[in-house]
This record gives C-alpha cells, structure tokens and sequence, in this order.
C-alpha cells in the first residue's frame, strides 16, 4: 500500500526554507517557557564554565585596550538570541571579580543581552538578579534581529547606538545562534558547486500541527541546480565559497551567508571593529566537512544545523582579522573568538587568555568529563564530586545533577568535608540563575544546610524557595525547625502561627506544638 504523504513546501533554496520560519515563531510563541522546560537544551553553552570563560576572554580584551590607552570610552557587549538569560548572568558574575582583583585601569562597559523575542526582553529586565547590574549600568537590554537590525536602543539606559557610533569595538557573543539562522547548501563535487534546493513534506497529516510537532515530523527532498558565480554582492563571500571548490572532493556545504551579513551589521555599530565569540555545534576544520552527508536537523522544540566555522574563520581572516580557533579537534562544541580588529595580532592578551582558557583546557574538554561522571556518580567519594564541581565553575545544573549523592554522602561527612560541602552550596547558589526550572533548587539546598547543621543558612535558603516559588507547607515546616534549633522561640512561635494561618488543613504542623521550647 503506497503511503500517503503531503506536501507542506515546494522547493526552495534552502536559506528560503520554511524550516527557519517555523523556528522563529516557536521561539515567539515559547519565549523562556522554551528553556525552562528543558525543550531547548542550554547548558552546554551557558554553563557557569563557559561563562568563567568568557568572562576571561573579555577581561584579557580589556586589558588589551588599556595597554593600547582605549579606557575612556565604554565597551559595549551584544550577547545575541540570549533566550534565557543564563549566560549573561554566569558572565558578569565571573568578569566583575576579576577587574576589581586586577587593580587595572580599564574601560567601563555594558553587556547588552538581546532577543528578537519581546516576552524575554520584558523578562530579563524585570529579573530580580539584573537589578544589581541594571542599576550600576552594567547590564542593559535591547532587541537585536541579527538578519535585520541596523541600530540598537537601551532600553535601561535609554540610550539610543546608531551605525558607527561606538568609539570601542564592539564585543559580540552568539551562543546557540549561528547554528539556527538561515544557510546556504550546497553540493561540492569534482571541482563543482551546486545549489542544493528544499521541498518539504510530512507522512503524517500535518493539520492541527503546530511548529514544534510540524518541525519533528518533516521530511526533507533535496535537488540541485546550475550555480554561477558571482552570485553574492560581497566578492570577499564569494571568494571563500569558491575555495571549497579545492578544499574538499564530494560534500554537502552548509554555508554561513546569513550568518556573515549578522557579522557585517555587528561591524557596522562600531568604528573600531569587533571581537566575535562564538560557541555551538559546528566545524573549524575543513577536514571535518569533506564527504558530508546531507545535512541532519536537529529538533529541540525549535531546529538547528551543525555550523560552518571554518567559513566564518576565513572570511575573518580575509577582512585582515585573526581566527581564534582550538588547534585540536573538537568532540562536542565547537568555540571560536574571531577578531575583526586592525592589528588584529596586537591583542596578545586576548590571544593568551583564548590558549589558557580554551586551546589548553576548555570548556569542550569538560564536556568529556561530564559524561564519564554522570555515568559513574555513585563510584565518586564527596571529595572528587566537589573538586569536579569546582572545575566546572560550581555550575547549577552540575550540583543538581550530584544532588542524591550528595544527600547520601552528607549523612557521614568529617568536620573538613562538612565546611567544603557548605562552601561549595554557597558558591553553587552564587551562580545559579533562576528560571523557573521545575527542581526547587534553593529548598534542596536549605535541606542539605539543615542537615548539615548551617541552620542560619538554611533560614536564608528556605526564604529562597519562598521568594522563587511562594510559600509552601514544608518551607514554613522547615523554617520552623530552623529557628527550633537556633533557640529563637520568638520566631518560631511566629512561624508556626503565620503556617497555620497559610495552610490551616495541613494536620503536621500541629507536631511542632509538641516540640519543648525550653530545652537545652
């Protein structure tokens, strides 16, 4: 029986897809609830140890300017399709400590998180955790189309960057950007470049379907056509295309021609260039894109395709700017820093930070790591868990990860591992960035205190979970037990009278009645 399918697209090229569109709008339609509820994956590029490492690329850059006596006009930072806010948080909670251990004369600067969507601009300026920035002018919010957008406007600030304005490059940051913007296709063989077209088309009845399931359920039909060149107004473009033409035998192309008019519109707000860090799933070898297959599409609520790196690097390169690259082969994530600077060689401590913090040990490096131990955590004593969370940066989706291990192991700690698992909750919780993540990870965390005999801490920790997701019968339950242990009879007769009044029906609370206050 021949198998009925229906056409959703005829063919296209593929930067003309429907597939891009369908993306965006479920971005629009989703905004943070797109990453809160794990749909999107985010931690691999904004975890608290990319952000460690940002933050170190960005501060060697800042001393590059010093040392070049650029430090009386600010520096601005663009993160692009910031999505949930997360990585700029992990950023500026590393990069502000090390100015101000540096005793450096610096530039100010601003980081500037960006979406097309307007429900997350609204959300990261009202986050309780950007008030601080918000308020110093170290943090601000604008809506960034990489495709469209000429100019941008503050919204905190109210300060409005027209073309060429800024008087210091400029500092972009696209994480999980480059990989889900329009691209070319197409197929290299004997010497000979062909554009490869799209249709698009379902087995299943795609009525009702909305972006998400429309997007799981297409099926791709690839064609191609004559290609001549010059086919792109940038000559430069057409160049690094060309090349391919030598570079590899028989492959399937994606080419970053959108990606590079983003790149051209970041250039065109400063006069003074632009400094472009890049992490996602992709290529910067040219080894790794010969004999590619058709191009997979990665569904995640959204899509996404691998990024060519490589053509980004040379079209940096060809502009007289400098392709920081790892000089290895990558396994997971590709991370790139690619200078549109003149003399773009002269940023040594740029280029110094890019070898210690990412071509020595990275953040890819780390990935590797992670699996093996999510594999093995029960095999980890409390010692190797905390040393593996404080080379990641104490990253929050780390410690959630370790969570029941921890719980079991805190049972019988010594004196010294009690003080390091403390110190390594509060570190943890100085990086966490909340976004309404299913996992109360403050109420976890005041668990583990009280346990621990931090009863202070957990108080505060408790009052976390309550300011993040409201009251509940076992933080006032718990909040109660906190001030038994700490002889505060005042408050705990406070709690325990404001948990009756709250939840009148939960019977348990009368337990804390029977609790002797006078003891000793």
């Amino acid at each position: 029986m021949e198998t009925k399918t229906y056409l959703i697209e005829a063919h296209k090229p593929f930067s003309d897809s429907l597939i891009w569109r369908l993306s965006e709008q479920y971005y629009q339609k989703e905004g943070v609830d797109a990453w809160r509820t794990g749909t999107v994956p985010h931690n691999l590029t904004s975890s608290a140890m990319v952000g460690k490492t940002y933050a170190e690329l960005i501060f060697a850059f800042l001393k590059d300017l010093a040392a070049k006596g650029q430090i009386h006009e600010k520096v601005f930072l663009l993160e692009l399709g910031a999505g949930h806010g997360r990585l700029a948080f992990h950023i500026l909670q590393h990069l502000e400590p090390l100015i101000v251990a540096s005793g450096i004369d610096l530039p100010s600067y601003c980081y500037v998180i960006t979406d097309i969507v307007e429900e997350n601009l609204l959300y990261f300026h009202n986050h309780p955790q950007f008030q601080a920035f918000l308020e110093k002018g170290l943090l601000d919010v604008a809506y960034f189309d990489g495709l469209s957008t000429e100019e941008i406007h503050l919204r905190h600030a109210n300060l409005h960057i027209a073309p060429h304005e800024l008087k210091q490059p400029l500092i972009a940051i696209a994480n999980y950007f480059f990989d889900s913007i329009p691209m070319d296709l197409y197929k290299i063989k004997k010497e000979e470049i062909l554009a490869v077209t799209l249709g698009l088309y379902t087995e299943e009845n795609p009525a009702g379907m909305d972006e998400e399931a429309l997007l799981d359920h297409l099926e791709f039909d690839y064609d191609v056509e004559p290609f001549f060149f010059p086919f792109y107004e940038d000559v430069l473009l057409d160049e690094v295309l060309d090349a391919y033409r030598h570079l590899v035998k028989d492959t399937y192309l994606l080419f970053p021609e959108k990606g590079i008019q983003c790149i051209k519109k970041l250039k065109n707000l400063s006069s003074k260039g632009l400094m472009l860090i890049s992490m996602d799933k992709g290529f910067h070898q040219v080894h790794d894109l010969d004999q590619g297959k058709k191009p997979v599409m990665i569904t995640h609520g959204s899509m996404s395709f691998s990024v060519n790196y490589h053509a980004l690097g040379q079209y940096c390169e060809k502009l007289g700017g400098k392709a920081l690259f790892p000089s290895y082969s990558t396994f997971h994530l590709e991370l790139g820093c690619l200078l549109f600077l003149p003399e773009s060689e002269s940023y040594t401590e740029t280029k110094s930070a890019f070898l210690r913090s990412v071509d020595d040990y990275g953040p890819d490096d780390f990935i590797g790591i992670k699996k093996y131990v999510w594999k093995h955590l029960s095999d980890f004593s409390l010692m190797e868990l905390l040393g593996i969370l404080r080379l990641g940066a104490y990253d929050s989706f780390a410690f959630k990860k370790m969570l029941p291990y921890f719980k079991e192991i805190a049972q019988k700690v010594t004196f010294n591992e009690r003080m390091r698992l403390h110190q390594s909750i509060l570190q943890t919780w100085k990086m966490y960035f909340n976004i309404q993540e299913p996992t109360d990870l403050a109420f976890e965390m005041a668990g583990m205190l009280y346990g621990l005999g931090y009863y202070q801490d957990a108080l505060l920790f408790f009052q976390h979970s309550a300011d993040f997701f409201g009251h509940s019968t076992d933080s006032f339950y718990n909040k109660a037990l906190c001030y038994y242990q700490l002889r505060e009879d005042i408050l705990f007769v406070k709690t325990v009278k404001e948990a009756k009044a709250a939840f009148p029906d939960f019977e348990q609370f009368a337990h804390l009645d029977k609790l002797d206050l006078n003891a000793e």
